[in-house]
């Protein structure tokens, strides 16, 4: 679609023919330029961003059931953003005291050598929690002053539970058994990454009722790196190479488990309601009518759902029930 001139543009472009001189008219819209990095080129490509981001949203999931449980408030957590940075850049925005807890992935595998991840709760969270759980109302006031012993000791096993979700989330593609190393409540002395190493940071927003706060986790790309190529790029090839015959097989197993499960089955000969006082005052040989005629067929559930009902009976000896009618049956 051409580009309308404005009433100056026209006026200008008249006197310029009157005058016979030449007039430019184009219009330089150049997109803007983003500066590249070349001392820290990008490693991660927009496939495994999205890998990562299909973690750490599971993740969210996980972390939101986990809270709301905890606090007995409504919890719900959502992941903000992904991005590649520096260690220092994300080291330099944290306040002086915060909380900080190293975790280990526990890979199994002697080519990676690092798995450390580091899980940063923002200050407004841990006072939050800290509040909560000794009684309060969820709020918090003062945020920036140390941590006490009590509060250290209270966040470190909630750091802790946080670390053993990540197990869930990596496991399709990578064994992982997450445990913590050590909390550090100072940024500016903290040395579990080198100050320069380049990191993956994941920031999820967590609400708790109407307060927003954020738990970032850290994790060194090297590391992270080495995790992908051998583990979860060849899942995901995998999983892109679907076999038929295989994943019938797998069904097969499955059903197979199932149909030798054992189950048990209730047969109802009837139901009654008795007060407290009767139950009390109950003596041998006393009869307690049902809500069932006697010839009224028997009921049976497996849990607390019928599926039949029929007759009772005897056979080999045996108290038997002779189905009569099938309520439901599921495959």
């Amino acid at each position: 679609m051409a580009e309308t001139l404005t009433q100056e543009q026209i006026d200008a472009l008249l006197n310029s023919a009157m005058s016979g001189g030449v007039m430019e008219t184009s219009t330089d819209k150049t997109p803007p330029v983003k500066d590249y990095d070349f001392r820290a080129p990008k490693k991660f490509t927009k496939e495994r961003i999205k890998i990562l981001d299909s973690i750490f949203d599971n993740y969210a999931r996980l972390l939101s059931s986990y809270l709301t449980g905890l606090l007995r408030l409504y919890c719900k957590v959502n992941l903000a953003s992904i991005e590649e940075s520096r260690y220092f850049e994300f080291n330099n925005a944290l306040p002086d005291y915060v909380m900080m807890g190293t975790v280990d992935l526990g890979i199994n595998d002697d080519d990676i050598v690092n798995t450390t991840t580091i899980i940063q709760l923002s200050n407004s969270l841990t006072y939050i929690l800290i509040d909560r759980l000794l009684g309060g109302k969820g709020e918090y006031k003062d945020t920036d002053r140390d941590f006490t012993e009590i509060e250290v000791s209270i966040i470190e096993k909630i750091i802790n539970n946080m670390a053993g979700l990540l197990r869930e989330p990596w496991e399709p593609y990578v064994e992982t058994t997450p445990s913590i190393q050590n909390i550090e409540t100072n940024s500016r002395v903290f040395s579990a990454i080198d100050y320069d190493e380049t990191v993956i940071i994941a920031a999820l927003e967590v609400t708790v009722n109407s307060t927003k706060t954020i738990v970032s986790l850290c994790m060194p790309v090297l590391s992270l790196d080495e995790v992908m190529q051998k583990y979860v790029s060849k899942t995901v090839r995998s999983v892109r190479r679907y076999d038929a015959a295989r994943e019938q097989d797998r069904r097969d197993t499955i059903m197979k488990a199932l149909n030798e499960s054992p189950l048990s089955i209730t047969a109802v000969l009837g139901e009654i309601s008795l007060d407290v006082s009767d139950v009390l005052n109950l003596q041998v040989d006393d009869i307690i009518p049902l809500d069932k005629n006697i010839n009224s067929n028997v009921t049976l559930k497996i849990g607390d759902t019928p599926w039949f009902d029929g007759k009772l009976g005897t056979f080999n000896q045996n108290k038997a029930v002779k189905i009569e009618n099938v309520y439901r049956i599921e495959v």
